[in-house]
């Protein structure tokens, strides 16, 4: 397995993303990484080399140009982010683009898959990024600063859109959950909305329990329930 940063630019700000690729040289479907609230952490690397060894080409994307420290520095940095759709739509688009670049990806085969702040981010580029095939948004944030819009009006003609989400997570509401079928609906978009039970925010992060944060919680069950619904729609669409 290859693996390296990378380097990059959104209009003028400096990224840095980070690549996880197979041995080989046969073109493979290209997967992005939306990272958590703390940007690009060993989790974020973690879910790129797991999905190099299934056989994707996946990038990292950065979506603020640093790491977090604490708590108080990541939601500044995520509510930069949400605070300015422009910007965040352009940044997103921006390590799409490094992604497609990279050799070995059919950029004719692209998904994109995102954790908390990055669920929505994926669920932005489902309706701005025509060329992805699918997105899957584990535990996405849904309230809050990242809350979902009460309406858009822009359709998910060819997308897939499949999220993953706990059933105590204090970030996807029963509110939040019809929400968002009534806009996937709405956008005409072929979508799944999995639910489990007992699972709290941030269910595929083994070092959120040492945060100590009420409904944040790492649960391996579920992790490993909704990885293979992951893998069952990238076989779909792949």
């Amino acid at each position: 397995m290859l693996t390296r940063d990378v380097a990059y630019k959104s209009g003028n700000v400096d990224l840095k993303g980070y690549l996880a690729a197979p041995d080989g040289a046969r073109a493979r479907p290209g997967v992005l990484v939306c990272h958590q609230g703390m940007g690009i952490t060993e989790h974020t690397r973690e879910r790129a080399r797991m999905l190099a060894d299934e056989g994707y080409v996946a990038l990292a994307l950065d979506m603020y140009g640093t790491t977090a420290t604490t708590r108080e520095q990541a939601m500044a940095l995520l509510q930069s982010m949400t605070g300015n759709p422009g910007e965040l739509r352009a940044r997103a688009l921006a390590g799409l683009e490094v992604l497609k670049a990279q050799d070995g990806v059919d950029p004719a085969r692209l998904a994109a898959v995102g954790y908390c702040f990055g669920g929505a981010v994926v669920l932005e580029l489902a309706r701005a990024a025509p060329a992805l095939k699918c997105v899957v948004a584990f535990h996405p944030g849904m309230a809050g600063p990242v809350a979902l819009p009460e309406s858009d009006e822009r359709p998910i003609p060819s997308c897939k859109v499949m999220v993953c989400a706990g059933a105590d997570d204090p970030l996807v509401p029963d509110a939040a959950k019809v929400k968002f079928a009534e806009l996937m609906n709405a956008a005409r978009a072929d979508w799944q909305l999995l639910v489990y039970g007992g699972a709290a925010h941030s269910f595929t992060d083994r070092s959120v329990d040492a945060m100590n944060m009420p409904g944040f919680r790492y649960d391996a069950a579920t992790d490993r329930r909704s990885w293979a619904a992951m893998k069952e729609l990238f076989g779909e669409v792949f």
